[in-house]
């Protein structure tokens, strides 16, 4: 495998920047001892812990209001919104709510699985003509069960639709298409390809087997190095491609069981929290190293 880097990549983006979120997702427990934090000291932690916002379900108003009171309280703002729709009309709950209590982006999990490319085309059309009436953007994840499942047939919605515009998260594919380490150069260029459509990131890391795997743990450094040059390679890209002034957002989505890899109790291998930090280091490194000229 070859590590490319995006041509006629400017060197210097002194006015482009990155805000890495946490996923409320990921402050959930789901131990055996059944105790989860409240949603108020999820929320502060989160501030404490130096992070610039959050990643939540934003679909229900009722849901979101404490969200929102817990945000103002802790002193963060910047929000990744969730959504999950299942046809072009659905997405409207979410877009409203979106626009009543704002958000740096929403992102659809189209819950959806056509067969035949021609009607995933009118869903993802559809999605992005509701999104034109909006003032802040809408991304598609790239997810398995969702529609876009599969890597092959996402790349083929991006022949249809060139400017479809994509969150990724790269660990999907990775287990999806059982992709292995030397990961070949045919499988590298699809994955640039999804990188170089993406406006923002998931921060997960997986190995061809396993959604998540932990990051601590020093035997898994291969695969951690293998997401550390597809992120690389994508924020390059979203450089190439942003305005100045945009802002780029990383999200650190380490989520509970069944993602997270348990013992025989039921209990997580390793402490998702503190991995949480490393993996915002980790982006804020390959932020730092984008910035530099030279660097790759």
């Amino acid at each position: 495998m070859t590590l490319a880097v995006p041509p006629d990549v400017p060197e210097l983006f002194p006015m482009q920047s990155m805000i890495v979120l946490q996923s409320l997702w990921s402050m959930e427990r789901r131990h055996p001892d059944g105790f989860e934090p409240p949603l108020e000291e999820s929320v502060e932690r989160i501030a404490r812990a130096g992070f610039d916002g959050l990643s939540a379900h934003w679909y229900d108003d009722a849901a979101v209001r404490p969200i929102v009171d817990a945000m103002r309280q802790s002193g963060i703002t910047a929000v990744e919104g969730m959504c999950f729709p299942t046809s072009v009309e659905s997405l409207k709950p979410a877009l409203e709510t979106a626009s009543l209590f704002p958000v740096h982006h929403l992102n659809i999990q189209p819950d959806v699985r056509p067969r035949r490319l021609n009607e995933a085309v009118g869903l993802v059309e559809g999605w992005m003509r509701l999104a034109e009436e909006v003032d802040f953007p809408v991304y598609i994840e790239t997810h398995r069960g969702r529609l876009t499942n599969d890597l092959l047939f996402t790349l083929d919605l991006l022949d249809e639709i060139p400017d479809m515009p994509l969150l990724a998260d790269l660990s999907h594919y990775l287990v999806g298409r059982e992709i292995e380490l030397p990961v070949s150069d045919e499988n590298q260029a699809m994955i640039e390809r999804i990188l170089e459509h993406s406006w923002a990131f998931h921060g997960r890391v997986g190995t061809c087997e396993q959604v998540q795997i932990e990051i601590s743990f020093p035997h898994h450094a291969p695969w951690i190095e293998l997401f550390r040059g597809w992120w690389d390679y994508g924020f390059r890209s979203w450089r190439r491609r942003a305005e100045t002034g945009d802002i780029m957002s990383f999200t650190c989505e380490l989520g509970p069981r069944p993602y997270a890899i348990t013992n025989r109790d039921g209990e997580d291998t390793t402490e998702r929290w503190a991995e949480s930090m490393q993996m915002r280091d980790i982006a804020l490194d390959i932020w730092a190293r984008t910035e530099q000229p030279g660097s790759s």
